[in-house]
């Protein structure tokens, strides 16, 4: 038997990390339709925990946010790269955004990481995470 005759063992598909999870769906959000993403996009958990969300306890602690206002700063830094220079499938951009979790006030240059790549029905889609995730 030859390696192209053996059965998958396990598959571990998109839809299984959005239902776990592992990635976020921002293609159902309207920032998503607003940034003029027709690609769906997701973010890990990672970039979801600590540059999308933001809660009222946040805002006391920090300063004021909203978790909209968050996500719309991702996927609009993001297209604007996309369109500045989105050649291949990697993509590193930037964005400024107070860090979640701590007592800073100020927003911080941060640089995140696109993948552009099959989706489980080899459909392009975009993932966004942390320049050292895969």
């Amino acid at each position: 038997m030859t390696s192209n005759q053996n059965p998958i063992i396990h598959a571990y598909t998109r839809e299984h990390a959005f239902e776990d999870g592992t990635l976020v769906n921002l293609s159902t959000t309207p920032e998503w339709k607003q940034a003029g993403f027709v690609t769906p996009v997701a973010c890990t958990r990672a970039v979801w925990d600590q540059f999308i969300e933001w809660t009222d306890e946040d805002s006391n602690r920090q300063t004021y946010q909203d978790q909209t206002g968050r996500l719309w700063d991702v996927l609009f830094m993001l297209s604007l790269a996309i369109r500045a220079r989105g050649n291949g499938n990697v993509l590193h951009y930037e964005l400024h955004v107070v860090p979640r979790g701590g007592r800073g006030r100020m927003a911080r240059r941060t640089v995140l990481k696109a993948l552009c790549g099959p989706g489980d029905y080899a459909e392009p889609v975009i993932t966004i995470m942390l320049p050292n995730e895969d």
